[in-house]
């Protein structure tokens, strides 16, 4: 049985991908410049079915596994933004990975950092991890400034350390902290 999960910010649904969010995602995921920094060399329409697919099964918090979520804006629900993914480790039950992937025609808006934060308020407020780490191309200045801007602490700068589209590439590793994030939080006086 599919757990429903819906995030909100104050743009943004995150919301678990359906069997018709395939050719949405195919049609960012596909585009040259946002496969420059992502796994993905090519991304076809049956790479994003299958993507959705997967996705029917797998239950959040599962060590493990992947959960994707699209990012829709709150003002038109069948505008897709991009899709944001938690990595649920399959070593440590109190750690995540995030990954982020926005069309180009949404990024430099701040959704990214709001689609982060929310991921954020449920892996650390909801879920109680103890730390939410990213891993970003050490040429991807954008994604370095977004988890700069969110609190991240940079931990790591690998040279040269995965072979990547042909060559070596270097990556950056960002972490956060539950109590870091909890600190930053407005206080709440009444």
């Amino acid at each position: 049985m599919k757990v429903m999960l819906e995030l909100m910010s104050p743009r943004l649904r995150l919301r678990r991908l359906k069997p018709d969010d395939a050719q949405a995602i195919y049609a960012y995921r596909s585009l040259p410049e946002v496969a420059r920094y992502q796994s993905w060399g090519s991304y076809t329409l049956d790479d994003a079915a299958r993507l959705v697919a997967d996705q029917q099964i797998i239950t959040p918090d599962t060590p493990g596994t992947w959960i994707q979520l699209l990012l829709t804006s709150q003002a038109d629900e069948q505008a897709v933004v991009g899709d944001c993914g938690i990595h649920f480790l399959a070593g440590d039950g109190q750690q995540v990975e995030l990954g982020i992937t926005l069309s180009p025609r949404y990024q430099g808006q701040g959704l990214a950092a709001e689609a982060i934060a929310s991921v954020l308020q449920y892996v650390f407020g909801v879920l109680g991890k103890h730390r939410a780490h990213a891993v970003t191309d050490a040429e991807n200045q954008a994604a370095a400034g977004l988890f700069r801007r969110l609190g991240f602490r940079q931990e790591a700068h690998f040279i040269e350390n995965v072979w990547y589209k042909g060559a070596w590439g270097s990556e950056f590793v960002f972490a956060l902290l539950r109590r870091e994030w909890q600190a930053r939080l407005p206080s709440r006086k009444n």
